[in-house]
């Protein structure tokens, strides 16, 4: 009787969501630890690194996720370029051998590795929101790239990939580089995904999205902590939030659960930011729930802190 009960309670693990993803983070840990053992490999090529990272692994989706954990953690962002939007330097040869990159010259990597490992990748080109100034203020020229990863014949085997977001974060003038591992840019949540990064190819949007390029920046910024904690369902949806000093905002969003002990708001620029000012929050039914009143008469970044990590950012324009 008992394993019957025991063989029972393992295959209701097992059908459910929650186990099936604790399953595959258990896998992507795995493979991670390994990946993670070799280190820099610093003397090797491309196709030795390639080769190197992934000969354990049988599956497609291993393979590709012990591409995704060496390069996001041995890769830096080559801020300088970024900041010249200069992709000179992106040849893959040239990004191992100098161990940094445009977000360009990540994608290409990914997608170089990924065909020795014979996995189809593409590189993706198109427009990413990084701070709350970008709101409503499209660039001139295309400011990043990523990839799409094919495991199988049908649309839903599609999937997304951002290695130089999973890597880190920089400040707004790219002066400074913040090495910070972001698992959940691997295979990302397509919804989510698809709030912060806009393809210049319509047909390289998977799953649902804006319509069209001034859709994708009204939205809010998404950043690195909107992945690990699962963000959906956002309100206010817009990334501009025109509001009175005697009104009341309210934050809604749905999350995966995951514990936080603290929401904090930072309200203005990079010169005159305030100190993290804490909200009195509820975090009941995977719904995050917060309200606050903006009191200062005047335009300002909004960013929302999740344990100190930035989750979403607006930009506030209040009036008396």
């Amino acid at each position: 009787m008992k394993k019957i009960l025991l063989l029972l309670i393992t295959f209701s693990c097992v059908v459910t969501s929650s186990c099936i993803s604790q399953n595959l983070n258990a896998q992507n840990d795995k493979v991670d630890e390994y990946v993670k053992s070799l280190g820099g490999l610093i003397n090797a090529n491309v196709a030795t690194i390639a080769d190197t990272i992934t000969r354990p692994f049988a599956g497609k989706e291993d393979k590709a996720r012990a591409i995704f954990y060496w390069i996001s953690n041995n890769i830096s962002w080559d801020l300088k370029a970024m900041k010249a939007n200069d992709n000179k330097n992106s040849d893959p040869v040239l990004v191992v051998k100098f161990r940094k990159a445009t977000g360009l010259g990540y994608s290409l990597l990914v997608q170089e590795m990924c065909s020795q490992a014979n996995i189809r990748c593409l590189s993706v080109d198109g427009y990413i929101k990084n701070f709350p100034e970008d709101i409503n203020n499209k660039p001139d020229e295309i400011n990043h790239s990523w990839n799409v990863v094919q495991l199988g014949q049908s649309p839903e085997q599609w999937f997304y990939i951002d290695a130089a977001k999973a890597s880190g974060f920089a400040d707004i003038k790219l002066n400074l580089f913040t090495k910070y591992f972001t698992s959940e840019y691997f295979f990302a949540n397509k919804t989510l995904f698809n709030l912060n990064h806009y393809p210049n190819n319509a047909a390289w949007q998977l799953g649902g999205g804006p319509k069209n390029i001034k859709d994708f920046y009204a939205l809010p910024v998404i950043s690195n902590a909107a992945f690990e904690y699962g963000l959906q369902k956002l309100q206010p949806i817009a990334g501009f939030i025109k509001t009175k000093t005697k009104n009341i905002s309210t934050f809604n969003y749905v999350y995966n659960g995951k514990e936080f002990s603290s929401i904090t708001l930072i309200i203005g620029d990079s010169k005159k930011e305030n100190q993290p000012l804490p909200m009195n929050f509820s975090a009941t039914g995977k719904i995050i729930s917060f309200s606050h009143q903006f009191k200062k008469d005047d335009e300002y970044p909004v960013k929302v802190l999740i344990d100190g990590k930035e989750l979403i950012s607006y930009y506030a324009e209040v009036s008396e």
